[in-house]
């Protein structure tokens, strides 16, 4: 059964980074030495930028996609491909699909085999403690912390779009292929009319 983004599958994304990254690069350290995934609302005490933790969460965020993809399309004799390239629809090497559904596995796509474009806009939704180095609690949803997780960001919300436009305009082929954005939070009231619904 495919299993949609939740609590476990957080937990298993520090479990999975905590290996070869180091806690300052993925929590936040509070006055109190305390290690969280996010600022809690009402904290006042000194804070710092995490950039470390974007493209962690990125990678995960969008092999996670693929695996989810790849579990819904397996019988259709489909591809779920992250990191896909086709210049012929604006997907270089420098700014490559996030997933792709595709009727190959190639990361170098042709425009006919692709099926469907996925960005993937994700982030930690919910708030984490790392306790002792070892522990990882979770101490609240995205209501209880200063974070404006995934889609709720409204860069996030614009990437998503900029580059949807940048493909469906890249030629006349692009303007067929559906293109998906994908996240893990709601959407802000204001972006619900510039949305597919």
């Amino acid at each position: 059964m495919v299993e949609l983004w939740n609590k476990k599958v957080e937990k298993k994304f520090f479990s999975e980074s905590v290996k070869f990254a180091t806690p300052e690069q993925l929590f936040y350290v509070t006055d109190k030495n305390r290690y969280l995934a996010y600022w809690p609302k009402g904290y006042d005490g000194k804070k710092s930028t995490l950039q470390s933790r974007n493209a962690l969460i990125g990678n995960f965020t969008e092999k996670w996609t693929t695996d989810l993809i790849q579990a819904v399309v397996n019988d259709k004799g489909l591809f779920a491909v992250q990191g896909a390239i086709c210049d012929q629809i604006a997907l270089a090497n420098m700014s490559p699909a996030d997933v792709v559904i595709s009727r190959n596995k190639n990361i170098n796509q042709e425009v006919d085999d692709i099926v469907a474009i996925i960005e993937v806009k994700m982030s930690i939704v919910w708030n984490w403690e790392l306790q002792g180095g070892k522990t990882l609690s979770c101490i609240g949803d995205y209501k209880t912390h200063q974070g404006n997780p995934g889609l709720l960001r409204s860069d996030s919300m614009l990437k998503g779009i900029g580059k949807s436009i940048n493909i469906r305009v890249s030629s006349f082929q692009a303007a067929t292929i559906p293109i998906i954005v994908m996240g893990n939070t709601p959407i802000t009231n204001s972006y619900y009319p510039k949305v597919d619904k």
